[in-house]
C-alpha cells in the first residue's frame, strides 16, 4: 500500500516543478525585457484568453513571434547570452519556477495514488447511460466499477464502440474527461480508488485543504 502521507511530505519538500521555455522554432532572439528572477504571470481571465508575461520574441523573416510565460512562477534561469543570436527550434531560452496550488497539489497526489484507466485511442469518450445517470445524480464515487464491467463508449471517425474497464475493483474517485473534447491515448480517463485506500486519500486531501500554502 503506498504511504500517502509520505508523498505529501515528499511534494512539500520540492513545492514547485520546472517548465523550461524552448523555442517553437528558428529566429532571432529578444528578451523583452524579461528579468531572472523576475515574477511571470501565465494565461489569466474568466477564460484563459489574457496572455501570460511576454518572455521573448523571435524575430522570423522580419516576423516578430511572441513567446508568453505558460504558468505563473519566477524566472528561474534564462539564457541572456542568446539576445539578439539566430537560434533553431528547441533551444532552451529560459525556465520558470512554478509553484504548486492546492488543486495541483491533490491532483499529483490522486495520480500516484488511484489506478488510472488510460484512454486506448484518441477518441471522444462517454459513461454509459446506465452509469452517465448515476454520476449525474450522485457523483462519480456513488459507481463502484469491476474488470470487464461495460463503462464507456468510445466515439471516433462517426463510430462508436462499448470499452470496458481493466482494473483493481474500487470507486469512481476522479474523472478526467470530458464529453465535448477527445482525449489522446494514454490519457486518464478515470483514476479508481480501492476501497482500503480511500480513508487515507480523503484525509490527505483535507490536509491539503487546510495545510497548503500558496504562493502569491
Amino acid at each position: 500500500m503506498l504511504d500517502v502521507s509520505a508523498l505529501l511530505e515528499a511534494i512539500k519538500a520540492s513545492p514547485y516543478r520546472e517548465i523550461e521555455i524552448l523555442a517553437p522554432h528558428t529566429g532571432r532572439v529578444n528578451f523583452a525585457g524579461a528579468q531572472e528572477g523576475g515574477s511571470v504571470m501565465g494565461p489569466h481571465g474568466i477564460w484563459k484568453e489574457k496572455h501570460g508575461t511576454l518572455l521573448a520574441t523571435l524575430d522570423r523573416e522580419r516576423n516578430p513571434k511572441p513567446i508568453y510565460a505558460p504558468e505563473k512562477g519566477e524566472l528561474r534561469l534564462l539564457h541572456s547570452d542568446l539576445e539578439g543570436r539566430f537560434v533553431e527550434a528547441g533551444t532552451p531560452l529560459a525556465v520558470i519556477r512554478h509553484f504548486l496550488t492546492r488543486e495541483e497539489v491533490q491532483s499529483a497526489i490522486l495520480k500516484k495514488t488511484l489506478h488510472l484507466f488510460n484512454a486506448p485511442e484518441r477518441a471522444k469518450y462517454y459513461f454509459i447511460p446506465e452509469v452517465d445517470k448515476k454520476v449525474r445524480a450522485s457523483g462519480s464515487q456513488a459507481v463502484t466499477v469491476r474488470e470487464g464491467m461495460e463503462l464507456f463508449i468510445m466515439s471516433r471517425m462517426k463510430r462508436e464502440v462499448p470499452l470496458a474497464y481493466a482494473g483493481p475493483e474500487g470507486v469512481i474517485y476522479a474523472v478526467y474527461f470530458k464529453h465535448t473534447e477527445n482525449l489522446d491515448a494514454g490519457q486518464p480517463l478515470i483514476g479508481v480508488c480501492p476501497p482500503d485506500q480511500l480513508s487515507a486519500i480523503q484525509e490527505v486531501l483535507l490536509r491539503v485543504q487546510t495545510e497548503w500554502t500558496e504562493q502569491e
